[in-house]
């Protein structure tokens, strides 16, 4: 009995934690999602990232006879830095590559989210890493801006 108590308590107090990082960071997009991916590709390949696909969800939405507002993803990384996150915890494996996720709401308004690296390293309980997530969320925050702003 004390036993499943204790793990009740560790997920209750597990899943807070994770709750009290904000997991998703949205940010409003100057541009339609077909531009804002575009502009969020070319950033990454001016800053040597490896782009490993670009999935158009919308696309496969139309191909089942579906309807689906303009929905992307992008998916992308750095080895250099994805590796010293892995070696700091393996299962990190699971959220790399990178992911941006555009997509347009039901006012039409263009969205460029993705996961924040505070609850990546909460999800997985990373210890010992805090200068590569500072890295990660800094270069996240300019490929937002980049791909999102007006100029």
């Amino acid at each position: 009995m004390y036993k499943k108590i204790s793990t009740f308590i560790f997920l209750v107090v597990s899943i807070m934690t994770i709750n009290s990082a904000q997991a998703l960071v949205s940010v409003k997009s100057a541009h339609d999602v077909k531009t804002t991916a575009d502009r969020l590709e070319k950033v990454l390949k001016a800053k040597g990232m490896t782009i490993f696909a670009r999935v158009d969800h919308a696309a496969g939405a139309k191909k089942v006879d579906k309807e689906l507002r303009p929905t992307e993803l992008v998916i992308f990384g750095n080895p250099q830095v994805g590796t010293l996150l892995m070696q700091c915890e393996q299962a990190m494996g699971l959220d790399l590559p990178l992911k941006a996720l555009i997509w347009e709401d039901a006012d039409g308004q263009s969205w460029f989210s993705y996961d924040s690296p505070e609850f990546l390293k909460t999800k997985h309980d990373v210890k010992g890493c805090d200068p590569v997530f500072e890295k990660v969320k800094g270069a996240l925050g300019n490929f937002a801006k980049a791909a999102t702003s007006a100029n």
